[in-house]
């Protein structure tokens, strides 16, 4: 029994081995200029109905060119809507993402909810879109993203669902502070201005609980809890470098996240505080 037991256990680690070493590159070589703002993909748009099963529906965000995307939902905050977060969807999207900017079954869900929500909305992409939409869906590789309890929402579905590729929570906030039991790359953005979720409470406490190896923290300069909710720079940034290295497997974009390029932008004017388990 204790030899089947190393066996399968081999087994497992080869297995988990060969599942995380695909790599998609999709679009150009990246540079500073262009991972600063939108991409290389012109992109469309499909509006989703809020009677639609799971979740309140919201704003697909597609690249025009035809080709396989990874998926990635993006969930608002408390009383937010998918306005609110879908500058940041769509910048994904430009990137080379699948996305949908979400709105919740009412804007006073709590994050267990909200990451309930964000699974629904995966799979209404990946099953339910418009045959345009699946077909440029690659359906193993998909990511959650959130603001404020979107944020929290998106530690917990990543803590309930081990086949997510990432999680970006942006300035999240949850009832707890433990997530030891994810085991998906989270890369968590903090405000050093945030009264609501305050990072010292929220965002660090997060990051600090991942026991996962692949993990980044960015503390925002001169930033509130409501950054997020309209376009800034440095999220787009880390945010996409990170969903490409991790959703496609992209190493073009280590260097934006550990390497010279992260290096010369991660001022002390930008980040307060970067930390990561770099490198990847």
């Amino acid at each position: 029994m204790k030899v089947w037991k190393m066996l399968l256990s081999a087994i497992f680690t080869v297995l988990l081995a060969v599942s995380m070493t695909y790599a998609v590159e999709i679009g150009p070589a990246p540079t500073s200029t262009l991972l600063n703002g939108d991409g290389p993909f012109a992109v469309s748009t499909d509006s989703v109905s809020s009677l639609v099963t799971g979740f309140g529906g919201g704003t697909i965000y597609y690249p025009t060119t035809s080709g396989q995307y990874a998926a990635v939902a993006v969930c608002p905050g408390f009383t937010g809507t998918s306005s609110s977060i879908s500058w940041f969807a769509r910048r994904l999207a430009t990137h080379g993402f699948v996305t949908i900017a979400m709105n919740t079954n009412t804007i006073y869900d709590y994050p267990s909810s909200r990451a309930t929500q964000l699974a629904a909305a995966l799979r209404y992409l990946l099953n339910s879109s418009s045959s345009t939409i699946r077909a440029r869906i690659r359906t193993a590789d998909r990511a959650v993203a959130g603001h404020s309890m979107g944020g929290g929402g998106t530690l917990i579905a990543s803590a309930n669902d081990s086949t997510l590729r990432a999680g970006i929570p942006l300035t999240p906030w949850n009832t707890y502070t433990s997530f030891s039991s994810v085991r998906v790359p989270q890369m968590i953005f903090g405000a050093d201005g945030d009264t609501i979720a305050p990072y010292a409470s929220h965002a660090r406490p997060f990051y600090n609980s991942l026991s996962y190896p692949e993990k980044a923290y960015a503390l925002l300069n001169g930033a509130t809890h409501f950054t997020p909710n309209s376009t800034d720079q440095r999220i787009g940034r880390y945010g996409v470098a990170f969903a490409k290295r991790f959703v496609d497997g992209d190493t073009r974009y280590t260097p934006f996240l550990c390497g010279a390029e992260h290096t010369a932008y991660a001022t002390s004017s930008r980040f307060d505080t970067y930390l990561s388990t770099c490198p990847y």
